[in-house]
């Protein structure tokens, strides 16, 4: 820059609305968003996440009707998390592999609710249909084996797409079940159907309400440090990514998202692929806390936080202040 005040002032374009909007150099629209919904069983329910202000567990025809408000707002997918009862829950995680559980029964709700005017992203991973609330099958010393979880996983992803879904999304952090599933979808009719992977899905503090919403997180044993990533490495996010585009990703997920927005920019940069990033529980929850307590409005705290996302680099975000949002800047 050559330039030196006061022949620059750069203060000029910021000071009328018309000029700021005019030099905005990251926008963000509800076409952004994806939003995350949590199905439980029953009939007209809806059951508050105590620890996630403001989100519930809904019912089938629920989740149906929530397809249909994104729909309205220009949200263009919806993620689906199941809150398996206990009675369904196995060592083995067999219910991920019922085609008439939760997350099927919700694909094709969905899918007669809306057609196709909107995206439907399932989670491939066992935790929210194991008893001991692992991601995995567990050998007798409780380590969560490799291969033989991958094979369950594409039985469970082969299981979410013959009910619909557009997008798989695996979340286990399982070595090659990229590939597995890649190759199981196109052997299997159906290759059209995108992977998102949780390329980079941190050993992070920041899940404890998620799991309160999924019911697995008073019943896991042990922890997820040996499949998920340390969150002290970086270069290691860019060797993950790389195996999942390889193995046939159509896109790549980072999660958690704000405290890894470093990781967002590097994998931008290095592949200039899709990347999303999820707005985990522990983020939206804290934002909500923090609204409670007088420290900030919360609409500046929501938007100012996607904006960052998008800034990063983000193709688009997972936030369950999604509908929020997009009202927002709907106007």
């Amino acid at each position: 820059m050559t330039a030196a005040y006061p022949n620059l002032r750069l203060r000029r374009t910021r000071a009328s609305a018309w000029s700021r909007a005019l030099h905005r150099e990251t926008v963000l629209t509800p076409a952004d968003l994806i939003w995350p919904l949590f199905v439980t069983e029953g009939q007209g329910v809806e059951e508050p996440v105590a620890s996630l202000p403001g989100v519930s567990r809904w019912s089938v025809e629920g989740i149906a009707k929530r397809a249909k408000e994104a729909v309205e707002l220009g949200i263009p997918c919806v993620a689906l998390f199941p809150n398996t009862p206990a009675s369904r829950r196995s060592d083995d995680g067999a219910e991920a592999l019922d085609p008439d559980n939760l997350m099927c029964r919700a694909i094709r709700a969905i899918r007669d609710a809306c057609g196709n005017d909107i995206g439907v992203l399932t989670d491939v991973a066992l935790d929210p249909y194991t008893s001991h609330g692992q991601d995995g099958l567990l050998d007798d010393a409780g380590y969560v084996v490799n291969d033989d979880t991958v094979a369950v996983l594409v039985d469970q992803a082969m299981n979410q797409a013959q009910a619909g879904a557009d997008v798989i999304a695996p979340s286990d952090m399982m070595d090659g079940r990229v590939k597995a599933i890649r190759m199981a979808l196109e052997m299997g009719g159906h290759p059209n159907v995108q992977i998102m992977a949780y390329a980079a899905k941190y050993a992070s503090a920041f899940y404890g309400p998620f799991r309160d919403a999924v019911g697995s997180g008073g019943l896991l044993k042990g922890d997820k440090r040996s499949y998920q990533m340390d969150p002290a490495n970086g270069e290691e996010a860019l060797r993950e990514v790389a195996l999942d585009l390889a193995e046939g990703a159509d896109s790549v997920m980072v999660k958690p998202g704000l405290a890894y927005l470093d990781v967002v920019v590097r994998v931008k940069q290095r592949f200039e692929v899709p990347v999303f990033a999820y707005q985990v529980s522990g983020e939206y929850a804290l934002i909500e806390a923090g609204v409670a307590a007088g420290v900030g409005e919360r609409e500046a705290l929501v938007m100012e936080k996607l904006t960052a996302f998008k800034r990063a680099g983000c193709t688009g975000v997972l936030t369950y202040h999604a509908p929020l949002a997009a009202r927002l800047l709907n106007g």
